[in-house]
C-alpha cells in the first residue's frame, strides 16, 4: 500500500491507519479455532508436570488437526519437541526459563510496570476485569500469569479477552526474545502467540530494545525483594530471595555501677 499523502489531516491519517489495521470480524468457526490455540498455548506454557507430560501424544494430535495456518505450524514444532524430551530435562529447562529468568518470566505485568507500586494497582485491575466478565480465577496463580490471561482470552473472546494480550505485546515480545536467545522450545509456543496479536509496530520494537537493555521499570521501596540472582539476572516476580542478614548488634559490656550498696 503507498503511504498515506501528507496533505491529508493527521486526525483522518489515524483514522485510517487504524481501520487498516483492524481485524477482520471473525466467522464462528474462526472465533472457535482462535480459542482452541489460545488455550493450546496456555496449556503448553504450563509446568510439565506428570499429568500433561502423559498427555503429549493426544496434545500433538490435537496440533496436527489444526488447520494450516502460522501459529499451528509454531505449535507443532514445539509439541515434536516436547515428545522427545524426557521428562526430568522438561521440568528442569522450564524452570530455567519461566522461575529463574526475569526476561522470560511468565508474569506480563512486570514487564511493563517491573518493581514499582504500579504494578500492584495493574493486577488488581486485571483481576476486576476478569470478575466483571463473570470469571474468577482459583486464587493459584497471579491474574497476570501468562497461562491464565491466555485462557480468559479464549473464554472471553478475540475483542475484550484479548485486550490484555494487547496491552502486552512488547512484553510478549520481550518474553520471544529471551527464549529465541536461549534456543528454547518454548520460543515456537510465544511465537504462535504473537501470530494471533496485529503486528508489531516501529514503536513497538524500539520499545522492546530498551526494555532487553534496561528492564523494567524500578522503584526503591525499602529492600530489594528480589535480589541478585545470577550472572546479570535477577529473581522473577513471586521468587522469594531472602535478605541478607544484618551484622550483628555490638553492645558494649555492662560495667559495674560505682557506688552501689
Amino acid at each position: 500500500m503507498s503511504p498515506l499523502p501528507s496533505t491529508i489531516p493527521a486526525l483522518v491519517r489515524t483514522r485510517v491507519r487504524a481501520a487498516v489495521r483492524r481485524p477482520a470480524r471473525l466467522t464462528a468457526e474462526e472465533t472457535a479455532g482462535r480459542a482452541l490455540v489460545l488455550r493450546l498455548v496456555s496449556l503448553l506454557l504450563q509446568y510439565p508436570d506428570a499429568e500433561l507430560v502423559a498427555a503429549r501424544r493426544e496434545l500433538s494430535t490435537v496440533v496436527e488437526a489444526l488447520p494450516a495456518t502460522p501459529a499451528a505450524g509454531h505449535l507443532a514444532r514445539f509439541t515434536d519437541s516436547f515428545a522427545a524430551q524426557e521428562t526430568e530435562a522438561l521440568e528442569r529447562h522450564y524452570v530455567e526459563m519461566f522461575d529463574l529468568r526475569r526476561r522470560s518470566s511468565l508474569h506480563l505485568t512486570y514487564y511493563l510496570h517491573g518493581d514499582t507500586r504500579r504494578r500492584g494497582m495493574a493486577l488488581l485491575t486485571l483481576n476486576q476485569r476478569y470478575r466483571a466478565a463473570g470469571w474468577d480465577i482459583d486464587g493459584g496463580e497471579l491474574p497476570d500469569h501468562l497461562p491464565v490471561v491466555l485462557e480468559f482470552a479464549a473464554l472471553a473472546g478475540p475483542g475484550s479477552g484479548e485486550a490484555p494480550l494487547r496491552q502486552h505485546r512488547r512484553g510478549l515480545d520481550l518474553i520471544h526474545r529471551a527464549l529465541t536467545d536461549a534456543d528454547s522450545p518454548y520460543r515456537h509456543v510465544l511465537a504462535a502467540l504473537l501470530s494471533l496479536l496485529p503486528p508489531a509496530t516501529e514503536a513497538d520494537r524500539a520499545a522492546v530494545a530498551r526494555l532487553a537493555a534496561e528492564g523494567p521499570p524500578n522503584e526503591e521501596v525499602g529492600l530489594d525483594p528480589y535480589g541478585t540472582y545470577g550472572d546479570g539476572e535477577f529473581a522473577p516476580p513471586g521468587t522469594f530471595v531472602p535478605p541478607t542478614a544484618a551484622p550483628p548488634t555490638r553492645v558494649p559490656p555492662s560495667t559495674p555501677m560505682e557506688g552501689k550498696r
